[in-house]
């Protein structure tokens, strides 16, 4: 059954949830349809709450708690459903302001972080973005969101941002599917300067760019882009929302994602010469 939530982290946690009111009703010697009729819902309710096919309020958590003697579980389940709404933020809230305000919001982050890891299926990530392409990406995001048209000035920001790519401290694994490197952002000319930029940082002692060939034989699928911040925390980037991971155990499963997708990476000679080639294709 197709997952109703837009990432598989959230996903994840939705369904731990579900599995542990499951486990509470279990443990109750209750049925499915007794705890509906306890709480007052229809049976069809408890199914979907089971399924995780829909998200349980505070309410329906105490509910269901009151209804199995189990009270005392109803603090965690409800830290654990919080988190859960956390992690889900919609674009339109977070840009409301502006594109500028949000690159300009995650310096601090960007400054104190050592280790970035990221991959990307979509763009070029924004460390490696020139001026030109990130007007033209920040563009589209702007039309396609209906957010406030400051697109020059928040592309100013990003590249501003970027100079973290050339001082001390700071290391970045840069994985792209070389799909990337075809998908036209902006007129040609400028991602030719683009995917030209990408091989002038590719010389960068602190980045690592790995691509990963198309038609390559993989034991990974095509992930949604995110970025690791250290292993404190993943930026997971959708459509229509951000999803910011905090938990250990999920941050090892993109840790663990980012290791099985650099296997498939040709780096070096290899990555330059796919770059190479997508410029070429844009003659």
């Amino acid at each position: 059954m197709q997952s109703p939530y837009p990432s598989t982290a959230l996903d994840a946690v939705r369904r731990a949830i579900a599995d542990q009111l499951s486990e509470i009703r279990r443990d109750a010697g209750l049925t499915g349809r007794e705890i509906a009729a306890l709480a007052g819902w229809q049976p069809s309710k408890v199914s979907r709450l089971q399924n995780a096919t829909t998200p349980p309020s505070d309410d329906d958590i105490r509910a269901w708690c009151r209804a199995c003697d189990a009270e005392a579980g109803i603090p965690d389940l409800l830290a654990a459903n919080r988190t859960a709404d956390s992690m889900y933020l919609e674009w339109r809230r977070v840009q409301r302001t502006g594109l500028r305000r949000l690159q300009e919001s995650r310096i601090p982050l960007y400054e104190r972080t050592q280790q970035f890891r990221v991959y990307s299926s979509t763009v070029i990530p924004g460390f490696l973005q020139t001026y030109e392409y990130a007007v033209a990406l920040l563009g589209n995001i702007a039309r396609v969101h209906g957010t406030p048209d400051d697109v020059t000035d928040a592309a100013a920001v990003r590249v501003e941002r970027s100079h973290i790519i050339r001082e001390g401290g700071h290391r970045f694994g840069i994985l792209l599917e070389e799909s990337v490197l075809r998908h036209v952002v902006g007129e040609e000319a400028t991602m030719a300067g683009q995917l030209g930029y990408l091989l002038s940082v590719m010389a960068l002692p602190s980045v690592s760019v790995g691509i990963i060939p198309a038609g390559r034989s993989r034991t990974m699928w095509t992930l949604e882009t995110f970025t690791m911040f250290d292993d404190e925390r993943v930026h997971v980037e959708l459509l229509t929302a951000a999803v910011t991971v905090t938990t250990p155990g999920e941050i090892s499963q993109y840790a663990h994602a980012f290791e099985e997708m650099a296997s498939l990476a040709v780096y070096g000679a290899g990555a330059r010469a796919l770059i190479a080639t997508a410029i070429d294709s844009l003659d």
